[in-house]
């Protein structure tokens, strides 16, 4: 197959070979320790054939979880945990980025060390939502606002978790930068009412950011660290007035740091705030100089013609890779995909929905 998608890539020293990317999933296989389960190496060896892999979110501290079994990165345990996976995806030629994560106001106390409450940029809560805590769904919690003095610690906490990424075998990390997690809570100004070194302006509200990915490339160097963005998603309930310029703010200032590659969820189908023009690859690729990834509701074909017209050096895909582990193979024989109403099982804790999907052939 001589399509775009399937040509090889190179993000540092790195060789991909296709540029089709796995992209992160919550899945919810680890267990009551957050240690990822055995299940979870089965499942990303079967997709190894990706160009490169990204995992789901993993949380990079007790006190920054905010799903209910998810992986974290903290502990010895989790870390021999991950070693197995990431040697099993290696043993089938692949690649794996560990996508380093802190949810933020988006947790519940009853999740969270001494039952402490969430914390963010400011103290506004998701109003259109629920969580689910291990008693069922509740409403979100209004977080408490972090003490300037606190954010150095959360600084630490991904240099950390980035070091852990390392023992653990991955070939590199990203930076959950998205979704109405914490760095996107502090970087949109719906969610950052600060008035102190880190709030009032794009410039201020990028700066955790900035902090964070320099605690990470200081690990990792820079061509093995990526960040992802969603300036036009609603989930988490986000969604600013001044989308626009934060977003290309950021891409922008991001050259500082010769990243592997921006992850952009630049598509659609998890909704729009409909708060401007809705910005396109095309948008971030005059100002940001590195590799971009896009996101959000490929097709084949799209994702061929995104690398095709240049506004794409990778395309990430998300749910068809849950039912299709072989999907760089049907991409390849242009096959149909296998596709399931059933989501009844993508978010249980066992097998079921998770490693069971066959292969076309």
């Amino acid at each position: 197959m001589s399509t775009p998608l399937f040509q090889p890539f190179v993000i540092g020293k790195m060789s991909l070979a296709n540029r089709i990317v796995m992209a992160p999933m919550t899945r919810c296989r680890a267990d009551g320790a957050r240690v990822p389960k055995p299940i979870i190496a089965e499942h990303y060896a079967q997709r190894a054939a990706a160009g490169l892999i990204v995992t789901e979110a993993t949380a990079i501290a007790a006190d920054a979880v905010g799903v209910l079994n998810t992986p974290g990165i903290w502990s010895e345990a989790q870390v021999a945990g991950w070693r197995v996976v990431t040697e099993a995806v290696h043993a089938k030629g692949g690649k794996i980025f560990c996508q380093l994560w802190h949810c933020g106001r988006s947790s519940h106390s009853s999740m969270l060390p001494e039952g402490k409450l969430p914390v963010s940029a400011s103290a506004i809560a998701i109003s259109n939502d629920h969580v689910w805590t291990a008693k069922g769904k509740v409403p979100y919690e209004t977080p408490r606002a972090l003490d300037a003095s606190e954010i150095p610690g959360i600084v630490k906490q991904y240099g950390e978790a980035a070091k852990n990424a390392m023992a653990a075998g991955f070939d590199g990390v990203e930076l959950h930068s998205a979704n109405g997690y914490l760095i996107d809570q502090f970087l949109q100004s719906k969610t950052n009412q600060r008035t102190d070194a880190y709030g009032g302006t794009v410039e201020k509200r990028f700066r955790l950011f900035r902090e964070v990915i320099e605690a990470i490339v200081a690990v990792w160097g820079a061509d093995r660290v990526g960040a992802r963005l969603s300036p036009n998603g609603v989930y988490n309930d986000m969604g600013s007035p001044d989308f626009r310029e934060q977003f290309l703010y950021a891409a922008k200032e991001l050259n500082s740091y010769p990243l592997a590659y921006l992850h952009v969820m630049d598509g659609l189908g998890f909704g729009f705030h409909k708060l401007g023009e809705a910005l396109t690859l095309r948008d971030f690729r005059g100002v940001f100089k590195r590799p971009l990834m896009g996101n959000c509701g490929y097709t084949r074909e799209a994702g061929d013609a995104a690398i095709a017209a240049g506004d794409a050096d990778l395309v990430a895909y998300g749910r068809p890779y849950i039912m299709n582990p072989d999907l760089v193979e049907r991409f390849a024989a242009n096959v149909p995909l296998a596709e399931s109403a059933d989501m009844s099982k993508w978010y249980t804790n066992g097998p079921e929905g998770y490693i069971d999907y066959p292969t076309y052939k």
